[in-house]
């Protein structure tokens, strides 16, 4: 939305509208409409001047991802030009829940109309080339192209480009340069004791999940307790939970995480005598058919490419192998709850 410019014209007229200090009810603006929309989705008011003495205010929105968005518990749109409440017009209501459904989260947009430059300084380029054993191009055309056909990046008709949210979820070099993923790093947290009364450290990650896995996973490797075994010859140190189970039960939550669920991301908790694993969304599966059910991914293509750099198998044995260290390294065996 435009400020300062005529509708028919296109004309730079100025406007006296500043929404940095546009208050409703003595509540500032911007703060009033977050209170107000449902879910809560980004935007952001510029302002600036034109020429000099011209000030404009333009007003970005964040695109509907999987739900149309609410003003104080209505949904709204377009209709001409004209507002009129959706649920008058149910053909569009449907269509628009069509296109919702047809757009799984991965391919949704992450950041828009940024340029070539951008993408390799927003995306941790080399990492790909290296995960997947493949050369690195020697020109950035070979990068873009190989990105635009793994659907990390889509070319824009303006020739700018649009990072998916895919690509921004693998291999972001900061989660929190895309403003809708920044709650889905991981976190890891260590208390002292078995409850959450203390904490000792707290972490929270912001690389992309398939840079950022096995820096986790030897980060969680540190943190937990492990005995000393002494051999023939020399000393070695055995964990006390086995590695295996751990990458799997992370991998696990990453992968078949809920993304509609805004807010949270997954979390692991480490406490003196037990971890705790957990993710946003409700399981596919009921908890109690892990082990003999057929997989099923939430997220097909996340899953697919982190089957391909060998950190999940999308065979359905990955609750198996849980199971099996843990009875060989004789723990308790784990719980899987799913909390409504």
């Amino acid at each position: 939305m435009v400020w300062g410019v005529e509708d028919e014209a296109h004309k730079v007229v100025g406007t006296a509208f500043k929404p940095s200090t546009a208050k409703h009810k003595q509540q500032e603006l911007e703060s009033w409409l977050l209170q107000k929309t449902a879910p809560k989705i980004h935007f952001r008011f510029y302002e600036f001047v034109v020429s000099d003495e011209f000030p404009v205010v333009i007003l970005e929105i964040q695109a509907a991802a999987h739900t149309p968005v609410q003003f104080d518990g209505t949904e709204y749109i377009r209709v001409g030009s004209y507002k009129k409440k959706l649920d008058a017009f149910k053909e569009k209501e449907r269509a628009l829940w069509r296109v919702f459904d047809k757009t799984p989260f991965e391919f949704q947009s992450a950041a828009d109309n940024v340029t070539a430059e951008e993408v390799l300084k927003l995306l941790d380029y080399p990492a790909y080339f290296y995960l997947t054993d493949q050369s690195l191009p020697e020109g950035r055309e070979g990068i873009l192209a190989a990105f635009e056909a793994e659907r990390f990046i889509v070319k824009n008709t303006n020739g700018s480009w649009c990072i998916s949210n895919l690509g921004a979820i693998l291999f972001a070099k900061k989660l929190q340069d895309f403003r809708h993923l920044n709650r889905k790093s991981v976190r890891l947290i260590l208390y002292r004791g078995n409850s959450r009364i203390e904490t000792v450290r707290e972490i929270e990650g912001d690389k992309g999940y398939a840079i950022g896995f096995e820096g986790l996973i030897d980060y969680i490797k540190t943190l937990l307790p492990s005995n000393e075994e002494i051999g023939k010859v020399f000393r070695k140190e055995v964990p006390m939970y086995p590695e295996l189970a751990i990458r799997e039960l992370v991998a696990n939550a990453i992968i078949h995480q809920d993304f509609s669920i805004t807010g949270a991301g997954p979390m692991i908790e480490l406490f003196d005598m037990r971890m705790e694993i957990t993710n946003p969304g409700l399981p596919l599966v009921d908890t109690d058919r892990f082990l003999d059910t057929p997989p099923q991914s939430r997220n097909e293509a996340l899953a697919s490419f982190m089957r391909r750099i060998n950190i999940c198998e999308e065979r359905g044995s990955g609750i198996d192998k849980v199971v099996f260290q843990t009875e060989l390294y004789q723990l308790p065996a784990p719980v899987f709850e799913s909390v409504r």
